[in-house]
């Protein structure tokens, strides 16, 4: 069967709602980020249909955002000519959950809970995941957990996991920065694929976007393959 990558996103991150305008999706995000607030449309549009999802975002109250998937193109390119800019490429990767399973995960490294603990909300809060973030982590319906990491006796970071469909998508790492290049990136995605496993999932999946290099790097070692991307169109 073949993953539907966006479905899992749209699940495991909730947008607030979802309101149709003409042909496309738009979400409303509440303050919640692009990935939670951009339109998207699964068939040709026109010009006209684009001014019409452009006013309901004004509306609404957000910015111009629109997510452009695999299939795109001729999207992507009507919004090019109309001064949108191309914002925040990312990457999926996934892999199977028995691939990050394999090794035992040093005593009190990650803790997975729900909901999250003050400490957890509190290194979100310096990572700039605030308040309308955690409100999309609450709105996730199916199986979820927050993921906190721990090293030599301190927090380390944290993370969400949530699952739709059999696929566990990781949301939200942050990993506090005296703590990195510990490897607490590592051990957070082997602790969201254990409870994966515990909870059902097959796959264990993740987004990242191209600019972070690190966590490129961080995926691509625990043998995590790129299994899709997207990139935003913003209109500044």
């Amino acid at each position: 069967m073949t993953t539907n990558w966006f479905d899992v996103i749209d699940q495991t991150w909730p947008a607030a709602a979802r309101h149709a305008v003409g042909p496309f999706v738009l979400r409303e995000g509440q303050g919640g980020g692009s990935r939670v607030s951009a339109a998207t449309a699964d068939i040709p549009v026109t010009e006209a249909e684009i001014e019409s999802v452009e006013a309901a975002m004004r509306d609404l109250g957000q910015k111009q955002i629109f997510m452009i998937r695999p299939g795109d193109e001729a999207l992507d390119a009507q919004l090019d000519a109309r001064g949108y800019q191309v914002v925040d490429a990312v990457t999926i990767y996934a892999c199977p959950v028995a691939q990050l399973t394999d090794l035992a995960i040093p005593r009190v490294t990650v803790f997975t809970i729900w909901g999250p603990l003050a400490i957890m909300r509190e290194i979100w809060a310096e990572g700039g995941i605030g308040p309308a973030r955690l409100a999309v982590m609450d709105r996730a319906t199916g199986p979820k957990t927050g993921i906190l990491m721990r090293f030599n006796d301190k927090p380390g970071g944290a993370a969400y996991a949530a699952i739709h469909d059999g696929v566990a998508m990781v949301h939200a790492v942050e990993v506090v920065p005296f703590q990195r290049k510990q490897g607490l990136g590592k051990w957070a995605m082997r602790g969201a694929a254990f409870w994966a496993l515990e909870n059902g999932a097959d796959t264990l999946s993740v987004m990242c976007t191209d600019a972070n290099e690190g966590a490129n790097a961080l995926y691509r070692s625990l043998g995590m393959q790129p299994v899709s991307k997207y990139h935003y169109r913003h209109l500044v």
